[in-house]
């Protein structure tokens, strides 16, 4: 245990390290810091492939059909407009 304590503090330093080497061969240019937004070379392309959410068409139906049981209870115990 004492040794992965060790290997971390000292990962922990070198990170440190290469922080301030970093800024400090970075006084000299023009760059006011990191680059934001996305990286250079990522395609949207890669994203628009994944498809998330949507619903199948199984699915509607069994949500319209719980949706409709829904409805119709509520009409029985008047608390729509509709059922009065």
């Amino acid at each position: 245990m004492e040794i992965d304590k060790i290997v971390a503090d000292l990962m922990k330093e070198r990170d440190r390290l290469v922080s301030a080497i970093a800024a400090l061969m970075g006084a000299g240019s023009k760059s006011t810091g990191k680059r934001r937004g996305r990286k250079p070379g990522r395609k949207a392309a890669t994203t628009a492939k994944k498809r998330r959410g949507g619903i199948s068409k199984e699915g509607r139906k069994r949500l319209s059909e719980m949706m409709k049981k829904r409805w119709a209870e509520r009409r029985k115990k008047g608390m729509t407009k509709l059922g009065k």
